[in-house]
């Protein structure tokens, strides 16, 4: 009789508790508040509330404030979230402007994003990749680095059987990431024996800084999976968010240490250097380091990167600046890139 009764009391206990959680959130609310929808669907109250009925003013935006649910008195009682976005449309200039981090979280703040022109390096073949791999294998136990590869030739080939057959920018940005993906698969079978390994642009982007830790050297394609959604061209059809892009994104979305293209030229000139004759190559102007900004109102014909890369710098949250360096007659550039010496053109963003 005994264990009866304690084992009575005990249940009674246990709905008791169960009781007062239930009730929990509806005592955050005093008797009088009332919650409305109105206009673009804010929720606000009608007769004051109490401690913890906290409203929009109370989380700062930008703050630490945590979201609270707010319970509607009328009709089935529905839960919301009571945050600084709700109810906003995402659209307003004003609004927009008070979602900016005082600080970004960089999630791979140690990791050196490398990417590895297809064109200018990887079409020319064996003399020019082999000594760049040769360095980037010396360098990767001081370094943590992820490789990009560009596309090249055989992009340019694609781009120019597409366009011939009027094929979409996003068709062709679809086609792109074909070449680039080809070229990633040929690096990483060359650093195999070196822990180079190829991954997607899945999971594996989160666990750069683990496989580096590992002693692997990551390989992925430079193409960003815009696919069918690319942006139409500002000019033409050929996509704008090409392999530099690509590497620009991922560098800026990990927090990464520095973005460094390797190229087969000094860095930056005011035109193409090759399509000059040499004796005429040393009367164009160099760039050694050049805000955005600048670069972005010079509106120069051709670039040594694609121009989107400087309009994305110049709206960086993490990233403050890349460097370009000829990697393809100076292997030696790279560690010294990678130990932030300024051995190319250098683009910042300007503040």
């Amino acid at each position: 009789m005994l264990e009866e009764n304690h084992s009575l009391q005990a249940l009674l206990f246990r709905g008791q508790q169960r009781d007062t959680h239930r009730s929990a959130p509806a005592a955050v609310f005093p008797p009088k508040t009332v919650l409305t929808r109105f206009g673009c669907g804010r929720i606000v109250k009608k007769d004051g509330g109490g401690p913890g009925d906290a409203g929009h003013g109370d989380n700062k935006r930008g703050g630490a404030g945590m979201a609270k649910l707010k319970k509607e008195r009328t009709g089935k009682g529905r839960l919301h979230i009571d945050s600084p976005l709700m109810g906003e449309s995402l659209v307003s200039k004003e609004f927009l402007k008070r979602t900016e981090a005082q600080e970004y979280f960089r999630m791979h703040p140690d990791i050196n994003v490398l990417k590895i022109g297809g064109q200018s390096i990887i079409d020319r073949g064996r003399a020019a990749v082999m000594p760049i791999l040769d360095t980037l294998v010396s360098a990767k136990d001081t370094h943590k680095m992820i490789l990009m590869t560009g596309g090249g030739t055989r992009t340019r080939h694609i781009f120019s059987i597409g366009i011939d057959l009027g094929m979409p920018t996003g068709v062709l940005s679809k086609l792109a990431d074909k070449v680039s993906w080809q070229n990633a698969e040929m690096i990483s079978v060359l650093l195999a024996k070196y822990g180079g390994v190829k991954i997607g642009h899945g999971d594996n982007l989160e666990q750069l800084t683990m496989f580096c830790q590992l002693g692997y050297i990551p390989i992925t394609y430079g193409v960003p999976p815009y696919g069918y959604f690319e942006h139409p061209a500002l000019i033409g059809s050929v996509p704008p968010h090409r392999t530099d892009c690509g590497a620009f994104l991922l560098a800026e979305n990990i927090g990464a240490r520095s973005l460094i293209y390797l190229k087969d030229e000094q860095g930056l000139f005011a035109d193409d250097p090759k399509k000059y004759p040499r004796q005429q190559r040393q009367d164009l102007q160099y760039f050694s380091k050049i805000s955005a900004k600048e670069l972005l109102e010079m509106d120069l014909d051709d670039l040594i990167i694609e121009r989107d890369v400087v309009t994305l710098l110049q709206r960086s949250k993490t990233i403050g600046e890349l460097q370009i360096i000829d990697a393809l007659r100076h292997p030696e550039y790279i560690p010294a890139a990678l130990a932030g010496e300024h051995v190319g053109t250098i683009i910042y963003k300007e503040q």
